[in-house]
């Protein structure tokens, strides 16, 4: 994988399995924002109130570097880890997995919790189609109208996505392109006649 791309799902997904007398609902939803991962979770604990735990973890970051595993009253290291796991064993990021266990009367002991939530997470992410996409930057460039010719020619050549656009006496652009071909765009503008203002990394 190019440091400049990551795989995520494209949708939210769902599975379920049962283990002896034990059922286990499992989510993947693609996520942004740990306020987003707040607002599913707490949407899934409103519906499926009363099940027993509501396990999950979550990556966050074109490198996953964020990312956060919990066992909601499960023996420690039996829920969340294994589904953290399958993130990691699957390579993906900006996604969150919860798997619901409505508990059916029969323990399954530490090995059986480990394999049901690593399998209840692993048939989510198997129901979700997984993309790839790229670490995008935001070039901002503004430029006198006469050397909007050779702008345009760099724009043609490099091919950014064009955000939005002023064209007046001092005319601007926005542009988005992967992180890996950001610095050739930023040189070629500056030599075409534009003054940069740099943007966010945007995903």
């Amino acid at each position: 994988m190019a440091g400049d791309s990551y795989r995520t799902v494209a949708a939210t997904a769902e599975a379920a399995c049962r283990e002896r007398s034990s059922k286990f609902l499992s989510w993947i939803y693609p996520v942004r924002s740990e306020e987003e991962i707040r607002e599913r979770l707490d949407a899934l604990r409103k519906k499926y109130y009363d099940a027993t735990h509501h396990c999950y973890a979550w990556r966050l970051g074109p490198h996953g570097e964020t990312f956060r595993a919990n066992d909601d009253g499960e023996p420690s290291g039996t829920a969340g880890k294994p589904i953290l796991g399958q993130l990691l064993s699957n390579d993906i990021t900006d996604c969150l997995v919860v798997v619901v266990r409505y508990f059916g009367g029969t323990k399954l002991g530490v090995p059986g919790l480990i394999a049901a939530y690593k399998e209840s997470a692993a048939e989510a992410i198997a129901a979700a189609e997984i993309v790839e996409l790229t670490v995008d930057r935001t070039v901002e460039v503004d430029f006198p109208y006469v050397a909007m010719n050779d702008v345009m020619r760099v724009v043609k050549e490099e091919q950014p996505k064009v955000v939005s656009q002023t064209f007046d006496n001092l005319c601007s652009m926005r542009l988005t392109i992967r992180e890996s071909r950001a610095e050739a765009l930023v040189e070629k503008l500056k030599k075409a006649g534009g003054s940069i203002a740099d943007g966010d990394n945007e995903k």
